[in-house]
C-alpha cells in the first residue's frame, strides 16, 4: 500500500531520488530499468515515459524494494513536495 501523498509521483522524480540515494542504473529491459545499490537493494522501475505516474501497487512495490521510511522520503523530497505540489 503506497501513501496517498505519492499518487502523483512522476518517474522521473523517482529516478532522480533513487540516484540520490546512491542507486546506480545497472540495465533495461524494454520499459524495465534495473538499479542496484552498492547495499545490495534492488529495485526495478518500469515506465514509458518520465512523466508518467506509477498505478499503485506497482508504486508501493518499487518503493518495499527501497526500504526507504517517512524520513527517507522526506529528505529525497518525495514526501510534501513533488512536483505536482511545486507547481501550485
Amino acid at each position: 500500500m503506497t501513501r496517498p501523498e505519492l499518487r502523483g509521483l512522476q518517474a522521473i522524480e523517482f529516478v532522480r531520488a533513487l540516484e540520490v540515494d546512491g542507486f546506480v542504473w545497472v540495465r533495461n529491459k524494454g520499459s524495465h530499468r534495473f538499479y542496484r545499490h552498492r547495499d545490495g537493494r534492488r529495485v526495478v522501475v518500469a515506465y514509458h515515459r518520465p512523466g508518467a505516474t506509477f498505478p499503485s501497487g506497482t508504486l508501493g512495490s518499487m518503493l518495499a524494494a527501497t526500504q526507504w521510511g517517512g524520513e527517507d522520503l522526506r529528505r529525497l523530497g518525495l514526501l510534501g513536495g513533488h512536483s505536482a505540489d511545486r507547481a501550485a
